[in-house]
C-alpha cells in the first residue's frame, strides 16, 4: 500500500471542530487505499503562548528549557487528534518525536534531523493504524528534546516522507495553496497550480511563509512531491515538484517581501588578506545569518568598503561586533541603516529570457521608488527597498510581470 504523510498546522488543529476536520482526511485517505502518517503542530497559538509564559518567569530562559516547553504543544495535538479518529470508529496511535527515533543534533531551539528510525512506525502501519506524528520536535544522541525552530513541522513532514519512501507528502494550511505574492498584501495574487523546487525555496528563504525553505530542501534532495492545499476545502492547491519544460517558460513565478532588514557597512578597513575572515567568523558563531554582501576596493587600493545585511532581530548583535572595529584598525568606521526590506522577484524561466531586471528597474523608477541595493542569482533578482516604500513596490513589480489573477 503507498504511504502517504499529511502534515497539519495550528490553525488547521486549532479548535475541536477542525481536529475533527483533519482526522476527516486521514480517514478518508485511508479508505482510499493508503497507510496514512499525520504530522501535527500544536493547537492555534498555543507556542506562542509558550513563549509568553516563559518570558514572565524569565527574561533569559534557557534554550535547553525552552525545548522542554514548546515540545508540550504538539503533544496536546497529536492525543486530541487520535482521540479523533478513535471516535469516528478507526484505530490510531500519537508519537512524539523520541518515540518514533527522530534524531537530531544538539542545537536547541534550531536543531537539524540527522536520522529517523521508521521501524516502529511501519510495525503500526503495518496492523492498520494511522500513525500521528508530532512535529517540531526530536532528541539529540543524550535523549535531550530538542525543536526544530521556525517551519519545523513541515520538516518534520517532509523528512518522514523521505525516509519512509511515501507517494507524497500533503501539506494541510489556512490557505489554498502558493500564491505569486503574499495575498494578504496584494490582494490580487495569482494561485499556482504547480511549481519547481528550486523556485519554491527561493521563494521560501527570501520570505514566503507557506513553507520552510529546510522543508522543500529535503523534498528536493529525496524527491518528495508535495501539496500545498487548504484544510477547509477540496480543491488543489499547489504541485511541489522537479521542474518540467513547462515550468521554465514561466519567466517570473512569484514575488516576495522581506520586511525588517538592517544593513551595516564598514569602511575603510584594510585591504588585506584574512580581513573578510575577522569580520564574519564571529557572526558565524553567534548563528547569524548574514545575507548580500558587497565589498568595494577605494581609490589607490589600501582600503575596503564593506557592507552586509541582516535580519532586524540580529543587528544589534552585528552591530555590537561594528562598534568593535574602530578600536582594531585606526581610520575605520561603521555606518548602520535600519528600517529596509527585500523585494525579490524568482522565476526559473529567467535561465533562458532577457530583460527581466530591467523591467524590475523600469516599474520601481516609474513609481519613484529608489533602490538601495542589487543582488542576482541564476533564478532570482532582488532590490534592498527603504521600509516605507516595501508594500508600494511588491504591488508595482508583481503587476510589473503580469502576475495578477
Amino acid at each position: 500500500m503507498p504511504i502517504l504523510v499529511q502534515k497539519f498546522g495550528g490553525t488547521s488543529v486549532a479548535d475541536a471542530y477542525r481536529i475533527h476536520l483533519a482526522a476527516r482526511r486521514a480517514v478518508r485517505a485511508l479508505l482510499d487505499g493508503n497507510q496514512v502518517v499525520m504530522v501535527v503542530s500544536a493547537m492555534g497559538h498555543t507556542t506562542d503562548h509558550l513563549v509568553g509564559l516563559a518570558r514572565q518567569v524569565t527574561r533569559r530562559p534557557s534554550k535547553r528549557e525552552m525545548d522542554m516547553l514548546l515540545a508540550t504543544g504538539e503533544q496536546v495535538s497529536i492525543a486530541l487528534v487520535a482521540m479523533a479518529i478513535h471516535e469516528a470508529g478507526y484505530d490510531a496511535i500519537s508519537l512524539t518525536g523520541a518515540q518514533i527515533g527522530l534524531l537530531t543534533d544538539s542545537r536547541h531551539t534550531e536543531a537539524h534531523i540527522q536520522t529517523i528510525n521508521t521501524e516502529r512506525i511501519r510495525r503500526q502501519l503495518d496492523q492498520g493504524r494511522i500513525v500521528i506524528v508530532a512535529g517540531f520536535q526530536g532528541v539529540d544522541p543524550d535523549f535531550n528534546i530538542t525543536t526544530l525552530g521556525r517551519g519545523g513541522s513541515d520538516t518534520t513532514a517532509v523528512a518522514l516522507a523521505a525516509a519512509l519512501g511515501a507517494a507524497a507528502c500533503e501539506i494541510y494550511t489556512d490557505v489554498p495553496g502558493v500564491y505569486s505574492a503574499d495575498p494578504r498584501t496584494v490582494p490580487r495574487a495569482r494561485k499556482l497550480d504547480q511549481i519547481g523546487y528550486d523556485e519554491m525555496l527561493e521563494l521560501a528563504a527570501l520570505g514566503a511563509g507557506v513553507m520552510h525553505p529546510r522543508s522543500i530542501e529535503l523534498g528536493m534532495n529525496f524527491s518528495v512531491p508535495i501539496h500545498v492545499r487548504s484544510s477547509f476545502s477540496e480543491e488543489p492547491g499547489t504541485m511541489i515538484m522537479s521542474e518540467t519544460r513547462g515550468l521554465e517558460e514561466i519567466v517570473v513565478r512569484g514575488c516576495t517581501l522581506k520586511p525588517d532588514i538592517g544593513r551595516v557597512t564598514l569602511i575603510g578597513l584594510p585591504n588585506e588578506p584574512g580581513i573578510e575572515n575577522t569580520l564574519f567568523e564571529p557572526l558565524a558563531r553567534r548563528h547569524i545569518i548574514v545575507d548580500d554582501i558587497i565589498q568595494l576596493v577605494a581609490p589607490g587600493g589600501q582600503t575596503v568598503s564593506l557592507s552586509f545585511t541582516v535580519s532586524g532581530s540580529d543587528l544589534g548583535e552585528a552591530q555590537a561586533l561594528a562598534e568593535t572595529i574602530p578600536g582594531r584598525y585606526a581610520g575605520a568606521h561603521f555606518e548602520i541603516q535600519k528600517d529596509l526590506a527585500k523585494l525579490s522577484a524568482v522565476g526559473a524561466g529567467m535561465r533562458s529570457h532577457s530583460g527581466v531586471a530591467a523591467t524590475m528597474f523600469a516599474a520601481l523608477a516609474a513609481e519613484r521608488i529608489n533602490i538601495e541595493n542589487i543582488s542576482t542569482s541564476e533564478i532570482v533578482i532582488s532590490v534592498l527597498v527603504r521600509a516605507a516604500d516595501a508594500e508600494r513596490a511588491l504591488l508595482t513589480v508583481h503587476r510589473a510581470f503580469g502576475l495578477e489573477a
